[in-house]
């Protein structure tokens, strides 16, 4: 389930699920989601865009340059085409403190406010009018069923208004700020209930491999059972290329993508680069088994604009000995005409956290 700091709710009063962007803002650049409904929790991808961000503009989560942000947003839009008013947004895991406290049942939302903030003070380490707070009951407590079970969340103030400035300089309303964690395990939600007997029972490594960051969540019955972020990402392999060939971030970036490559690049930049990711997810799985109860995994989800990387799933498939799969936020999903599939297939994966975040639309 995905917990939400709500932003502006107002604006959407008197409307059923007006058309809305899942905005996923990285290092690397700005993705966009719209979806729409095609039957009883079934989704129609619309369109989806991304546009790259100047290095610096975002730095580990952080809004350092609100106007070159900004302008991306307002750029991936008219790419897209959408004419959606309200966005969705995401704000970085590591930025948000989010704690499971037990509270007496049968209160009000009122009473239940009051408790969350006098809980929280004990938790956060900033003065509460500096943060931005929310809470979602979860439902009976484990061990005590007249208790009911609260997750809070909390972040710096400062860093959702920042979010908020770059939609609304771009036109567009936030309506909903996610974790970007929450929001990609909506997304996978759908894909592990497509696994047999809906994923019951399985333990799913989802490895999303970003241009800084690997976030690793392993997932049971739809509860996140162990999150954790590794130093490794694509940037690294974009590194490599600009000391190897003398060419600028931008440049090696896009080269990096096209495959617009000199001869000896796969041998000499790539095949270590994917060493290198393949020791990143075994030593990942390692961890898990070392600081908690279970010592399976019985299927791994690749995502992330590193997944597609040619030869890492069967990399990683040989040296962990799991199913291994690199996945698609839209499987299973109506497809609009507008939609270019075969670009679709080979970028979707990276789209997991704005398609999470698009999902809210419907939440």
């Amino acid at each position: 389930m995905a917990l939400a700091i709500d932003i502006d709710f107002g604006a959407l009063l008197g409307k059923k699920n007006p058309p809305l962007v899942g905005l996923d803002i990285s290092t690397s650049g700005v993705k966009l989601v719209e979806l729409s409904e095609a039957g009883k929790n079934e989704y129609r991808l619309e369109r989806y865009a991304s546009e790259p961000l100047p290095r610096g503009a975002v730095v580990d989560g952080n809004i350092e340059n609100i106007d070159a942000v900004s302008d991306a947003i307002a750029r991936v839009v008219k790419k897209s085409g959408s004419k959606a008013k309200f966005a969705a947004l995401g704000m970085p895991p590591a930025s948000v403190i989010t704690k499971k406290i037990i509270l007496p049942g049968g209160m009000s939302e009122e009473e239940l406010e009051v408790q969350v903030e006098a809980e929280a003070s004990q938790y956060i380490p900033f003065a509460l009018e500096e943060v931005s707070l929310d809470f979602d009951v979860l439902g009976p407590a484990p061990n005590a069923p007249e208790d009911v079970e609260v997750l809070l969340a909390a972040t710096r103030k400062e860093k959702v208004e920042d979010r908020v400035a770059v939609a609304e300089a771009a036109q567009l309303t936030p309506t909903v700020m996610d974790i970007e964690s929450y929001a990609a395990r909506a997304a996978v939600d759908r894909l592990v209930a497509q696994l047999p007997n809906g994923g019951k029972d399985q333990i799913v490594a989802l490895i999303q491999i970003g241009a800084q960051v690997t976030h690793v969540s392993m997932l049971l019955d739809g509860q996140a059972i162990y999150e954790r972020e590794q130093p490794f990402g694509g940037s690294q392999l974009t590194q490599d290329i600009v000391r190897a060939y003398g060419l600028s971030f931008e440049e090696a970036e896009a080269k990096k993508r096209s495959g617009d490559m000199p001869e000896g690049y796969e041998r000499e930049l790539l095949e270590p680069f994917l060493e290198s990711a393949g020791l990143e997810v075994t030593r990942a799985i390692q961890f898990f088994f070392t600081s908690t109860p279970y010592t399976r995994v019985d299927q791994i989800f690749l995502a992330g604009g590193c997944a597609v990387i040619p030869g890492l799933v069967e990399l990683v498939a040989n040296r962990t000995k799991i199913s291994t799969s690199v996945i698609s936020p839209f499987k299973g999903m109506e497809i609009a005409p507008g939609v270019r599939e075969k670009q679709l297939r080979a970028e979707a994966p990276a789209y997991l956290i704005a398609c999470g975040l698009a999902m809210r639309r419907f939440g």
